[in-house]
């Protein structure tokens, strides 16, 4: 196999050289500095392809023995530390740079870059300190963490006992638990929706810092499915759509309450994390779709019942049927669903955006 130089990119610190080998996947590395000069070799794929690569590095000043390195999918990470702390003027003993050799400029500092960065991370230190000195600590925050933690704890055993009796008796019934569902969990989901009240209240009083609009849309749409849809006519309540609408529901919420949860005490299950902000991608619109589903199946158990219709005058004789309410509900229904899935895809590029900054 023939030996070829791969590409190398250095930086360096006043303490410390730090080597980039553009070598992918490499494996049999063999890599050790004798006489003051680095000495490399390794497989993986390279400029040239799959190959055997070797290079040599005779240091400009003295370096100890002992080489770091680490070998990642894309290339391989080397650092090395001087005798003494002081900044090179270059590299290598010889004048002239190899050609395979070239700056990390990702990694490129001056003396005084990193100077003026560490002058910068001290201001910032001493900011913060006397941010924090100002800052008067809100007495009632134990209380406030204690609250929103029950609330968030309350609403997912609800939520998960639905989930589970639903899950169970589809197993036992089959398609007959469809239509029973009302009946044996409605109890149960009736508390859970009176309680999400509570998630319009929240933002208002400053407890959490999620938006007041996409949570009135979410709790008042629901509430108008489950106490005026299915609440009012019994006709609805044995119809198998009410599985789909209360099994979509606790799928969203048994992941979302506990994340919340969670976060009241500083806690993170990077798990629960990705289906808080994934799962309601699909789960959302096939939930609005159901709810949909079971506005229309009412529409003409109003128009024959005349519940809730608006009287009209003797002229105009009749009454105006609830039914047309529902039809422009419908509309506003999707349109909520365009900005809660709006807020949402928002917070999840928010949230993934702020983890990749912090691990580089």
């Amino acid at each position: 196999m023939q030996l070829l130089t791969p590409h190398v990119y250095w930086a360096q610190r006043r303490g410390e050289i730090f080597l980039r080998v553009d070598l992918s996947d490499a494996k049999n590395l063999n890599i050790s500095v004798e006489e003051n000069t680095l000495q490399f070799r390794g497989q993986g794929h390279g400029a040239k392809g799959e190959n055997e690569y070797e290079f040599s590095l005779e240091f400009r000043e003295p370096v100890r023995p002992e080489v770091e390195h680490r070998s990642t999918q894309r290339q391989v990470d080397i650092r090395v530390r001087k005798q003494s702390e002081h900044w090179w003027d270059r590299l290598t003993q010889q004048e002239k740079k190899p050609l395979f050799l070239a700056p990390d400029f990702d990694r490129w500092l001056t003396e005084s870059d990193v100077e003026m960065e560490l002058k910068n991370k001290e201001e910032e230190r001493i900011n913060s300190i006397r941010v924090e000195s100002r800052v008067h600590k809100d007495p009632f925050l134990g209380v406030k963490r204690g609250y929103l933690f029950m609330y968030n704890l309350v609403q997912f055993l609800g939520f998960s006992w639905i989930f589970v009796n639903m899950t169970v008796r589809l197993f036992i019934l089959g398609q007959d638990s469809f239509y029973d569902t009302f009946h044996s969990t409605a109890d149960m989901m009736y508390f859970c929706q009176m309680m999400a009240v509570l998630e319009v209240i929240n933002p208002l009083l400053g407890l959490v810092r999620s938006a007041f609009l996409p949570a009135l849309l979410q709790v008042t749409g629901r509430n108008v499915i489950l106490f005026v849809i299915f609440g009012c006519v019994d006709e609805m309540q044995n119809k198998a759509v009410v599985f789909f609408v209360f099994y979509l529901w606790s799928c969203i919420e048994i992941f979302r309450y506990p994340f919340y949860m969670l976060g009241v005490i500083g806690t993170e299950w990077k798990l629960l994390t990705w289906l808080r902000y994934s799962l309601w991608i699909p789960l959302y619109p096939l939930g609005t779709i159901a709810e949909a589903v079971a506005v229309v199946q009412s529409l003409a158990l109003f128009d024959e019942t005349l519940m809730f219709a608006l009287p009209l005058p003797s002229l105009l004789g009749g009454s105006l049927s609830f039914s047309y309410s529902l039809r422009l509900y419908l509309i506003l229904m999707f349109l909520g669903l365009f900005i809660n899935f709006r807020h949402l895809y928002k917070q999840r590029k928010r949230r993934y955006r702020s983890r990749k900054r912090k691990q580089h």
